[in-house]
């Protein structure tokens, strides 16, 4: 049997006094073989991330290894000197981190950045040369162009790539991923994914893969080991645990993998809540201060309508218009050109005054919650300030907020504490309560899921359900998950540069797309081949 090229032993990470446990990472035990790849899932704050920042030699200061072993081609990792762990680095042992963004310096080119790797590690000869044959290599379009571009210039998708052509320019052993595709359209993670896939099994290199999705495991991984509270809980062969999970816990992740089952129709009432008809909005790039720029069209003779209590999804990939169309519907951003009839009103004609009434009647959850709740404010005045605005009295709002907090499903107490102290989930569902507050008909939810984690991710979809079968919601929700769409929507708008190009019930868009953009986002669908076992749903 081949030797693992590198194996964790026993290895426990200490946390500050004061937390919620005494370890960040206690007695884990992982080994990656050549040529395979191993999948670390769990939630957030199970300790992936942090397992595989010690492998790097990159823990924060403040967390200590308290016991264990790194073994990289037989030598203890956490025995070397930092010179030693540095000449390792990079060169052995390569890293593609979660958030490109972050981890790319915005200030320097694309193939400066890939450059330096070679520089730094004392390799010769022609630099631009070998930089552009990483580019050619994880297949990124143009690489002449791309190299001389800076990070903000690129996709979210072309920034992951450089990040990996940047962890693979030195040949390493081991390549560890964390979460390279968390945040990425399904179509660019697929391609991601098969780029991972494929140079591993072209270089031999073995992979630390670390995700929460169950699709991408089922996609990609040889082994897959389970982590909850900084502990492993399961661990083997990849198609074994996804079809016979024996941890509670990771039946519990499995269960709620968005299932992709379409949802049974429900009967469409008589009454047109919202009716959008010819919206165009175009937008100006490369602009100075004496050029207007080129116009570029964000969304083009968009047209759909809602009957009360329906949800549409608005499906596509970053860029194809969605969160545009949301934002002029709401007046967010003013269309050049259409009509946005609310109960029969055109909102597009109206000026501020005569807009507040309906400002009550359509309210907005955004994606992203932190940046969207003022982090200076308290969570009940958060939520009271929409129906102060409008004239409730102050206690009269905040007795709402309370109730709405428990329809939510946070404790009452949450009212006097401030955003920052709530996870990712519990914010959302703040996000919710302000949403509701003014006891809104139409709900638009701008991708109110896509950053969470699977179980958390469940729980919000099945509140938004439940919220909108109570209410009577009328609901716009707009996702890049065709998983998600097809669970809570009872038709589908397929957006593409800007157009809508198919539209209809869901069970149809997902049996017999007519589209071929359609087709592509169906089949880019992670694990698409494997159905979760039916005791674990």
């Amino acid at each position: 049997m081949t030797a693992p090229i590198l194996a964790i032993e026993n290895l426990t990470i200490g946390l500050p006094i004061g937390g919620d446990r005494a370890n960040a990472v206690e007695g884990v035990s992982l080994a990656v073989n050549p040529g395979e790849i191993l999948c670390v899932v769990g939630e957030s704050g199970s300790g992936k991330s942090m397992t595989a920042s010690a492998v790097m030699g990159l823990l924060p200061k403040g967390l200590p290894v308290r016991s264990g072993r790194i073994l990289f081609e037989g030598n203890d990792l956490l025995a070397l000197s930092p010179e030693a762990f540095r000449r390792l680095r990079g060169v052995r042992l390569g890293m593609v981190f979660q958030e490109p963004m972050t981890a790319l310096n915005p200030l320097m080119r694309v193939g400066d950045q890939i450059g330096e790797a070679f520089r730094v590690h004392g390799e010769r000869g022609d630099v631009r040369a070998k930089v552009l044959a990483l580019l050619e290599d994880v297949r990124l379009p143009d690489p002449p162009s791309i190299i001389d571009a800076y990070p903000f210039r690129l996709s979210g998708g072309q920034r992951q790539r450089v990040m990996i052509a940047m962890a693979l320019a030195l040949g390493p052993s081991v390549l560890i991923a964390d979460e390279p595709t968390t945040a990425l359209d399904v179509t660019t993670q697929m391609q991601i994914l098969r780029l991972i896939r494929g140079l591993q099994k072209d270089r031999g290199t073995g992979v630390l893969f670390i995700t929460h999705d169950f699709g991408v495991v089922a996609e990609i991984a040889d082994r897959v080991a389970v982590m909850q509270h900084g502990r492993v809980v399961e661990q083997g062969e990849a198609r074994a645990v996804l079809d016979a999970p024996q941890h509670p816990y990771t039946k519990a992740l499995i269960a709620a993998v968005p299932h992709g089952r379409v949802r049974p129709a429900e009967a469409a009432h008589a009454d047109t809540v919202l009716k959008v008809a010819g919206v165009a909005k175009s937008f100006r790039r490369g602009g100075g201060l004496f050029r207007r720029g080129t116009p570029v069209a964000a969304v083009a003779d968009a047209a759909f309508s809602l009957k009360k209590g329906e949800t549409l999804g608005l499906v596509g990939e970053s860029g194809s218009g969605k969160s545009t169309l949301a934002r002029c519907v709401v007046k967010l951003v003013t269309p050049d050109e259409g009509q946005v009839l609310f109960h029969g009103t055109d909102l597009l004609p109206l000026g501020r005054g005569a807009m507040q009434p309906y400002r009550s009647r359509i309210q907005m959850v955004f994606q992203d919650p932190y940046a969207s709740l003022n982090p200076r404010r308290r969570v009940g005045d958060i939520i009271a300030e929409g129906p102060v605005t409008h004239g409730v009295p102050r206690e009269q709002a905040r007795a709402r907020a309370r109730d709405l907090l428990a329809l939510v499903q946070l404790d009452p107490g949450a009212m006097d504490r401030f955003p920052h102290e709530f996870s990712g989930g519990q914010r959302q569902r703040i996000g919710i309560a302000r949403a509701l507050a003014l006891e809104p008909e139409l709900l638009i939810a701008d991708e109110p899921v896509s950053a969470l984690d699977v179980s958390v991710q469940a729980q919000i979809l099945a509140l938004l359900d439940e919220i909108r079968t109570r209410l009577g919601l009328t609901m716009l929700f707009i996702t890049h998950d065709l998983r998600v769409a097809a669970q809570v929507c009872d038709r589908i708008a397929v957006m593409q540069r800007g157009r809508i190009v198919e539209m209809g019930p869901t069970a149809e868009v997902f049996g017999a797309p007519r589209h071929a953009y359609t087709r592509e986002l169906l089949d880019a669908i992670p694990g698409k081949a494997w159905t979760p076992p039916l005791e674990a749903a």
